[in-house]
């Protein structure tokens, strides 16, 4: 046989030069990929098997009732933060639904009880039935992320289950309008991929704790999607188990943001540049008994500034309900002070 050629040799030495996996570089662009890959595999070990499929149906209007006779389905997803079955989703996954279906990573199916529908922050509570505790995820705390921490989305988009996709925390403290016309206020933004069926899932960061439920895109947009910060919907969860609801003040006017001219703030001594112009009161409802009327523009309750129909839905918290507030009003060339009773706004 003739002699080996020359590369092969060259080949051979580079071989047994290159350095092993014990000696590459950490910093090199393999060894971080690895790293990454490690994260994010971790964190989803950590919730996937309480990660569930959702799926709905909802009786048409003038159907008859009954399983599967005149209704439409939708899915969604939606996970487990307790081991004795209670989940956490968004409330356009299931409000309405006449019949919800809870599908399990590993395939269990269980018919499921809405224990609260709050549309305001589009989260609702789901319930269970197990003999066996359930796998369940760790809420952790929205209050403590930073921008460019990873994020990571686990959910069901267009029906594909356990679909994982990863970004970062693109920005804090959002606002976001719910399908019910409420703001939702400290909105998480990331560019981890979310698509239709992703809504209720969780977006979970490099510990595998929750931080979010997947709500929103924007459509047309890229890489910009929403999520609800888990502070939020603790208070969401603890507010229906104490009442099946959230509850929220009502005072019974609907109103429009009113910009305030300077000559008016010279005037009054404002420091707000708008306020809530009340374009209607609904007769009987406290507006209307503590003498509020058409035409006047709200800028404060209880010394709190309103400066928009947003902070107005804000101020009115459950805390009012009940209680006499008092509302500052500029009607014509005067700035009144009135006396309301909010009530618990209903369902």
């Amino acid at each position: 046989m003739g002699s080996r050629p020359r590369f092969v040799d060259d080949l051979s030495r580079a071989a047994s030069d290159a350095p092993g996996p014990e000696t590459l570089n950490p910093f090199s662009d393999d060894a971080l990929l690895d790293a990454y890959s490690r994260t994010v595999i971790g964190a989803l070990e950590r919730v996937q098997q309480a990660v569930a499929f959702i799926a709905v149906e909802r009786r048409l209007p003038g159907q008859p009732s009954g399983r599967g006779r005149g209704s439409r389905g939708g899915t969604g997803s939606g996970f487990l933060f307790t081991p004795d079955g209670y989940l956490l989703t968004n409330s356009h996954v299931v409000h309405g639904a006449t019949h919800i279906t809870v599908t399990l990573a590993d395939g269990a199916k269980f018919d499921a009880d809405l224990v609260g529908d709050d549309p305001g922050s589009d989260l609702a509570v789901l319930r269970i039935g197990s003999p066996e505790p359930l796998a369940h995820v760790e809420l952790g705390e929205s209050s403590k992320l930073r921008v460019g921490q990873i994020a990571i989305a686990v959910g069901n988009p267009l029906g594909l289950a356990q679909t994982v996709t990863t970004g970062v925390v693109s920005a804090l403290g959002r606002s976001l309008r719910s399908n019910s016309g409420r703001m939702i206020y400290d909105v998480i933004q990331t560019d981890a991929a979310l698509n239709p069926g992703n809504s209720g899932g969780p977006l979970i960061n490099s510990a595998g704790q929750v931080i979010g439920v997947n709500t929103a895109i924007i459509p047309g947009a890229q890489a910009i999607c929403f999520a609800t910060a888990i502070d939020t919907a603790k208070w969401v969860i603890m507010q229906i188990f104490a009442h099946g609801r959230v509850r929220r003040a009502y005072i019974g006017v609907a109103g429009t943001t009113r910009p305030l001219s300077r000559r008016v703030q010279r005037y009054f001594g404002l420091s707000s540049e708008s306020g809530v112009h009340v374009m209607e009161i609904v007769k009987g409802s406290p507006a209307a008994l503590g003498g509020l009327r058409t035409d006047d523009t709200i800028i404060a309750i209880d010394t709190q500034a309103v400066q928009d129909v947003d902070s107005l839905q804000r101020t009115l918290d459950a805390s009012r309900i009940d209680r006499p507030v008092n509302v500052t009003v500029l009607r014509g060339a005067q700035r009144l002070e009135l006396t309301l009773t909010p009530v618990e706004q209903a369902s």
